[in-house]
């Protein structure tokens, strides 16, 4: 296997490349990474950093990136001097160290498909990458990548002396094809990194990124979710009958949908059995448990939030039973956005027109819940544009437009469904049943709501429908529940208001879509 890391300048003492879980696993406990629970996944400590660090993360400004990348706060520029300052004090410190080396593939796609090396510091790490990018068998001697990711967590930065933020550090650097990492040893820095490099690369070549999960039905017909976190992304799209293309990033070109990458990465915060079993079942030998509590009897407590809310779990995707396995199928007939709408004001469910979808894609709206975040004592409307703004390096409108072109080509159904609070805001009103929402989901990829009559919401500017199979009518109408009407329109177009003030943002929008804005 090609495991030469001398184009990188990296002179260390031992590499390890592509071993197998079982060897990685082995080499983790050995190294005091972490520990094995009794279901058999590696569980590990990720120390300070429990998330990502979004303040830490620099694209390097050069040729390439200047003129594409959305330079602001959430897209940070550093130059070529201070990435090449830290490059070589991380190879200096990996200097005779014992090093972990996955080779692989992002994109299930050939045509779109991008090889990869991730070198580690940590095995632990190593084992991640395994799980999270696909794993192409017989890989040849000479295997180069397109893009490499060093992660070092062991490594900490000089912060502004480095001319960097503080002791973490994520740098990408499209003209060199690294990305660089250090001070961190939360896992997911090396997952959305490379996300973040697809989500660069591909409009170029003409294919949309999405942070998205996806299924297939058993005639073939495709959904696509899009959503933030809390907002059941994972749990609705894993459907006992549909098959799993994957579970948060894709790729939509001409021909139809793939996955990005080989594994899941899922929130086990109150992980429960009865409710997510496929999730559960997949946490096992194997797999790998970040800042999860375990008990004395050496079981995991899903429930123990002490380290962080943002536990998570790694797994690849076959521990997943109900799979399409080769990770790609056609163009989808649905697409659907999720939000969980703590205000209690949006319907749950409604349909939008092309230029609405593209408006509320753009907007990425869900909402934050008292008590989630020190400070916050009452729902918060969050906005993430394209429903993943931290990993979308160019401008929204870009992907907008990808969006729409692939909805008129292929005449996508797109709907917005509420999986939030009815009948009141969050403390008032109650969080809608799951088993109406999986109805309304149901409903909408089967197209059960083709010869539905629908009412436009006089704020939300949206289509309600008057009935859903397996839904009380009285509930499509959000308005319906609430005692105190004036109140929830008083709410209602409190909400709006957030949307057009976050919207304005944009620049250079066609008027089309400015148009589906909610209405005051």
């Amino acid at each position: 296997m090609y495991s030469d890391l001398g184009y990188l300048k990296i002179n260390c003492k031992c590499i390890h490349t592509n071993l197998s879980e079982n060897k990685l696993v082995t080499k983790a406990l050995e190294n005091g990474e972490g520990m094995l629970a009794n279901n058999g996944a590696l569980v590990i400590n990720t120390g300070k950093y429990t998330g990502r660090s979004p303040k830490d993360r620099f694209i390097v400004e050069d040729d390439i990136t200047r003129e594409k990348v959305n330079w602001g706060s959430v897209n940070l520029k550093t130059d070529n001097k201070t990435f090449d300052i830290l490059y070589n004090k991380v190879t200096e410190y990996l200097r005779d160290k014992e090093l972990y080396v996955f080779n692989g593939h992002v994109g299930a796609d050939e045509n779109y498909s991008l090889p990869i090396k991730v070198v580690c510091e940590y095995a632990s790490q190593a084992l991640f990458s395994s799980r999270m990018f696909i794993r192409t068998e017989n890989l040849p001697k000479e295997f180069q990548p397109e893009f490499t990711v060093i992660s070092a967590p062991g490594f900490k930065a000089k912060g502004i002396e480095d001319g960097i933020n503080s002791e973490a550090f994520i740098l990408v650097d499209f003209t060199k094809k690294i990305v660089l990492i250090g001070g961190t040893q939360y896992s997911g820095e090396i997952k959305k990194s490379m996300f973040s490099v697809m989500n660069f690369l591909l409009p170029i070549k003409g294919v949309f990124p999405m942070h998205c999960s996806a299924n297939v039905g058993e005639k073939d017909d495709v959904a696509i979710f899009f959503g933030l976190s809390g907002t059941g992304k994972t749990t609705l799209s894993t459907d006992p009958n549909r098959r799993l293309i994957g579970d948060d990033e894709h790729g939509w070109h001409d021909n139809g949908v793939f996955n990005f990458e080989g594994g899941c990465y899922a929130k086990t915060i109150n992980l429960d059995p009865s409710k997510e079993k496929d999730i559960y079942n997949a946490i096992k030998f194997g797999s790998l448990l970040e800042n999860v509590i375990i008990n004395e009897n050496g079981d995991p407590d899903y429930d123990d939030g002490s380290l962080t809310e943002n536990t998570r779990s790694a797994y690849p995707i076959y521990h997943i039973d109900n799979i399409k396995e080769d990770e790609k199928a056609g163009n989808p007939d649905t697409v659907i956005f999720l939000t969980a709408d703590a205000f209690g004001v949006l319907p749950p469910v409604s349909k939008l027109t092309k230029e609405g979808a593209m408006y509320h894609f753009m907007s990425g709206y869900t909402s934050k819940l008292a008590g989630t975040e020190r400070g916050i004592k009452e729902p918060q409307a969050t906005f993430s544009a394209c429903f993943g703004e931290p990993f979308m390096l160019m401008n929204p409108t870009v992907y907008a437009k990808l969006l729409g072109e692939r909805i008129e080509k292929n005449n996508v159904d797109v709907y917005l469904i509420n999986t939030g609070w009815i009948g009141g805001s969050y403390g008032v009103g109650s969080r809608i049943k799951l088993s109406y929402t999986r109805s309304m989901v149901t409903a909408a990829i089967e197209g059960r709501f083709k010869n539905t009559q629908w009412i436009t919401h006089p704020i939300f500017n949206v289509l309600m429908p008057e009935q859903c199979s397996g839904v009380p009518s009285e509930i499509l109408n959000p308005e319906n529940l609430w005692e105190d009407k004036n109140k929830y329109k008083e709410s209602a177009l409190e909400l709006a208001k957030k949307f057009n003030e976050n919207f304005k943002k944009f620049s250079d929008v066609p008027s089309e879509i400015v148009n589906a804005a909610p209405k005051f």
